[in-house]
């Protein structure tokens, strides 16, 4: 699913007051890594994610792989941070309204 310019221009004032929730280290991206960002995109559907100095990836590296795995969308990669969007498929999660086109 890609997002329009409105739908991403809406997640990334979205994503502007988010602390990050997942970190990537040193390791990269692991399996364990991606399980607990899958469980997290699910629980949140916008996650904001900072990758440490010691990563070997840059944030648009890191942002892409994860996004891959995960099936989700990069809706923005600034400095050592990125913000990924999944839409979750729990029904106790608030979902995120996207505007139409």
């Amino acid at each position: 699913m890609a997002l329009t310019k409105k739908q991403t221009k809406q997640l990334r004032a979205l994503a502007n007051s988010l602390k990050p929730l997942f970190y990537v280290g040193k390791n990269d991206l692991t399996e364990a890594a991606i399980k607990q960002a899958d469980e997290t995109i699910e629980k949140h559907e916008l996650i904001k994610c900072a990758v440490q100095d010691g990563s070997e990836l840059t944030a648009k590296e890191a942002a892409e792989q994860l996004a891959e795995q995960l099936g989700a969308d990069v809706v923005q990669t600034i400095g050592n941070r990125f913000v990924i969007y999944r839409r979750s498929k729990r029904d106790d999660v608030e979902h995120i309204r996207l505007v139409r086109e």
